[in-house]
């Protein structure tokens, strides 16, 4: 059984996969390669007869990591790459017949994370079947151009309309204008959306609060993991020139980068990573730029000011998040203390290190948990990088009136003997609903309590795309909206509670030098 579907283009043809229908790989721009490199997304060219959807696009061009989790029985196609990937997917429960007087169900666009340097919306984790079934929704996960392709911010590649950088942003805010026009064809409310995404994922939708193109796309938004992280338009141009002096090239204009083949942009980017310092501080290439126009100002400072006014927020972190980046390189499991020191004065040059490694020692020792070198550095990190940007953007938006959400994943990974903790991207499998995949497993666990953990979960972000509260009947005592006094918090994990200041006391470190609420501006 098929359905087609008229969208922007042409016609795509789905495919029923037994409970639900699922659209792959439907354009929702036209190839950016070419002249269109380093512009904004144009309208997808038009295609004659009915295009199949059965499949999913080329991803954007990026280093093809080794090992890593895969399910032979349902491959991601990452070894076709192309820059003509500006595609979505779409899992509906129903294709109406008559869009204009069907009841739309809520529409959850999931932006993929990946340092914003790899990653795309058909890896086999983001597969929106799970979700669909078990909230009734619409699920669209997209592509957008990464690396140097999707982030390269520098003067001598600004568009005739000034915008330097973003591209991949650009893409993002395409596909949202694409589900704005054409998601009640697939059986979604498109006055009823929410974006969200996990780490670069996590920092998109941050930096999507404060872009006005996006304003009025999307009702509420989830940030996993992330933050407002962004380059200044002299960063973003010192990130160029240093991918074009990697390619050897004299400057970073288009007449010099326009011919390089997307395959040694990817390599030069993939060396820059290579070399990056010391890894306290957040070491990817590339990220958004706040190039005045686009992106006018830095996402903190826009949503203090009332920029995402209206949307609903739910954000938080995961316990561990750095024992991800650590595993598998010696030199930052075996720090000493100098070492220690010297992380630390990178990851936060702002914040005296001494009074940093003291508090957040002394914070653990009460609470009987590691003290080593590794463990402060993996804390510290964490909540520099994650967890208090998180905490900074959910007061600024919760200031505005704006219902928001906070949480704190603190389930544990069984995986390499327990070393992970509560790792960066370990929540995904949960929210996704994939924990019964073998592989998958070996990550999470497996028994009861990993499914009934699931299930809370994506009850809880299937709720809060429906209501805008993430509160149902699983969650003893509901989930307390956050507040910058109380910081009331939903843990997940073997307990899963709301507390009011989950490990607070060494977050009071940051308050001192990094305080919640920036002053007004005079």
């Amino acid at each position: 059984m098929d359905r087609v579907v008229p969208v922007a283009g042409g016609r795509v043809r789905g495919v029923w996969r037994g409970d639900l229908w699922a659209f792959s790989g439907i354009p929702y721009a036209r190839s950016p390669a070419g002249d269109l490199r380093w512009r904004p997304p144009q309208p997808p060219l038009p295609w004659t007869g009915v295009r199949d959807a059965s499949s999913f696009g080329p991803i954007a061009p990026q280093r093809v990591a080794e090992g890593g989790i895969t399910s032979p029985a349902d491959p991601s196609p990452g070894d076709v790459q192309s820059e003509d990937c500006l595609t979505l997917n779409i899992w509906t429960p129903e294709v109406p017949e008559d869009p204009a007087s069907a009841t739309g169900r809520p529409v959850m666009v999931w932006i993929h994370g990946g340092g914003f340097t790899s990653g795309s919306g058909s890896v086999f984790l983001y597969r929106g079947g799970p979700l669909a079934r078990q909230g009734d929704v619409v699920v669209v996960t997209i592509n957008y151009r990464l690396g140097a392709l999707g982030f390269l911010g520098h003067p001598g590649l600004a568009d005739p309309d000034g915008f330097i950088g973003n591209w991949g942003l650009h893409d993002q805010v395409a596909a949202l204008q694409w589900v704005r026009n054409h998601i009640a064809q697939f059986g979604g409310d498109p006055d009823c959306v929410t974006v969200f995404g996990e780490s670069a994922g996590g920092f998109s939708v941050a930096a999507l609060l404060a872009v006005p193109a996006a304003a009025g796309l999307f009702r509420r938004a989830v940030v996993q993991s992330g933050g407002a992280h962004v380059h200044t338009a002299e960063q973003g141009a010192r990130a160029a020139d240093h991918l074009a002096a990697t390619l050897g090239l004299p400057g970073c204009t288009r007449d010099a980068l326009g011919p390089v083949p997307s395959a040694e942009l990817v390599a030069a980017t993939d060396e820059m990573g290579k070399r990056s310092p010391d890894p306290g501080a957040l070491a990817v290439p590339f990220l958004p730029v706040v190039d005045g126009t686009f992106l006018p100002q830095h996402p903190l400072r826009a949503v203090e000011q009332g920029a995402a006014a209206g949307v609903d927020l739910l954000i938080g972190t995961n316990r561990d998040e750095l024992t991800l980046f650590s595993l598998g390189r010696p030199e930052l499991m075996a720090l000493d203390d100098a070492r220690a020191l010297r992380w630390v004065a990178n990851a936060a040059p702002d914040v005296p290190t001494t009074e940093l490694l003291s508090g957040y020692r002394e914070a653990r020792t009460v609470r009987t948990e590691g003290i080593d070198p590794h463990a402060l550095t993996v804390a510290i990190g964490t909540d520099a990088v994650f967890r208090w940007p998180s905490l900074q953007l959910a007061a600024a938006q919760e200031a505005q009136g704006a219902r928001t959400f906070v949480y704190l994943f603190e389930w544990e990974s069984p995986a390499f003997g327990g070393i992970l903790g509560s790792s960066h991207a370990l929540e995904l499998p949960f929210v996704f609903g994939v924990v019964h995949v073998p592989a998958v497993q070996l990550f999470t666990g497996d028994g009861i309590e990993v499914e009934t953990l699931s299930t809370r979960m994506q009850q809880a972000w299937l709720a809060f795309a429906r209501t805008g509260d993430p509160t149902h009947a699983a969650l003893e005592g509901g989930w307390p909206a956050w507040d910058p006094r109380k910081r009331s918090t939903m843990v997940f994990g073997r307990h899963t509670r709301a507390a009011d200041g989950p490990r607070n006391a060494e977050l009071a470190v940051w308050e001192r030098y990094r305080p919640l609420f920036s002053p007004p501006v005079p």
